[in-house]
């Protein structure tokens, strides 16, 4: 199914809901305020309900930062099930026909949940299998690294004609389908938010890249899209940035703080920018667009060759626009020099203090970080 949406949809008056803004305080009750399908898609990073014991210490005794929370505290397994049947049966109602919900977790949770979503009607399209490419290593080797979470994704029905940007992924990685299992780099460096003390501001942020594949995937500009457990603001950040409306809920003060502060320093990008391409070794294999998912290549940057005689547009799925024309930096290169192939990472340059370097030393720079 690809891009697909209902016919007669009736968007309600967006002046009747709380866009781009927080909703103060729990979830099932702030949802339960808004309308009956107003919403194009959900994204929601529940409680993981850890079950942990006790502190756990580095090698060399230094503690790690856990979901010590109360938010994350749960009696039992029973009093999790009673919350998130709750809150998946307000996201049932004011999610609209044609759209999709996203829920992330971990082993702890995560299968708990889906049964749930099966229970309440939904009907699962993929689970995606978030391989961190940078993984908090198992310190007490009793059992593996625990190096992946799961996103399931939803629509309401099996019949419902959800969106789906096919050609905007297959685009973001380099004009092949993409897959199931996606990895990317936790949360770091300047990205992950910290307070005065230098500790996290909030123990589980997500990275941008993965809510801008997310979104990117699921719905299109000016869709609404509601996170009900949203932390720092990731979902807001990366919706502003690719201009999806978008509804946060959270009750902790000092995230939201840091989430308003954060949002509100995001730059959405240029509109021309979201227009998709319309309709295909040894070394890890890294995807154009990875690179824009993470920030190190931003949409609107023009890419020359080595002879300036061509000047591309890096778009926002990672695809590449000169002249009319488009596609992968694979695809697009072959095109302009009338080729059956070219290598788009030693074809395609960017400027760098005036001299022109290949972007393949931008997916050397993006491996070695992951090193």
């Amino acid at each position: 199914m690809r891009a697909l949406r209902k016919a007669g949809d009736a968007r309600p008056a967006l002046a009747l809901l709380p866009l781009d803004s927080i909703l103060v305080g729990d979830c099932v009750a702030q949802m339960a305020a808004l309308p009956d399908k107003c919403i194009d898609m959900i994204f929601a990073d529940p409680p993981y309900n850890l079950q942990l014991g006790g502190d756990l210490h580095r090698p060399e005794g230094g503690k790690v930062d856990a979901v010590m929370d109360l938010w994350d505290r749960f009696d039992s397994f029973e009093a999790y099930d009673r919350f998130t049947r709750a809150w998946l049966k307000e996201a049932r109602r004011i999610l609209k026909d044609d759209g999709t919900l996203w829920v992330i977790g971990s082993y702890h949770n995560i299968f708990r949940v889906g049964a749930a979503l099966q229970d309440e009607g939904f009907w699962i399209l993929n689970d995606i299998v978030w391989r961190k490419a940078n993984p908090m290593p198992n310190f007490k080797g009793t059992r593996f690294t625990n190096a992946h979470e799961t996103l399931i994704w939803c629509a309401k029905g099996e019949k419902a004609r959800y969106t789906f940007n096919y050609r905007a992924m297959k685009g973001l990685n380099d004009d092949v389908q993409m897959r199931s299992d996606w990895t990317l780099p936790i949360c770091g460096g300047a990205e992950r938010l910290k307070n005065d003390d230098g500790h996290k501001t909030h123990p589980t942020q997500k990275p941008e890249s993965l809510l801008y594949r997310v979104l990117l995937a699921a719905t299109r500009p000016g869709d609404i899209v509601l996170d009900p457990f949203f932390g720092t603001g990731t979902t807001g950040a990366v919706a502003r940035r690719l201009r999806r409306r978008w509804i946060g809920i959270e009750r902790e003060p000092v995230y939201i703080a840091a989430a308003r502060e954060r949002i509100a320093s995001t730059l959405p990008l240029d509109e021309s920018l979201m227009e998709g391409v319309p309709e295909r070794g040894a070394a890890p294999r890294v995807a154009f667009g990875l690179l824009v998912e993470s920030g190190m290549v931003a949409p609107g940057t023009v890419l020359t060759d080595a002879k300036r005689r061509w000047r591309a547009e890096v778009k926002a799925d990672g695809t590449l626009a000169c002249d009319g024309r488009g596609g992968s930096i694979h695809k697009l290169g072959a095109l302009l020099q009338e080729a059956p192939s070219c290598n788009g990472w030693t074809f395609w340059h960017y400027d760098e203090a005036g001299s022109l370097v290949a972007i393949d030393a931008l997916r050397q720079r993006h491996l070695a970080a992951l090193v």
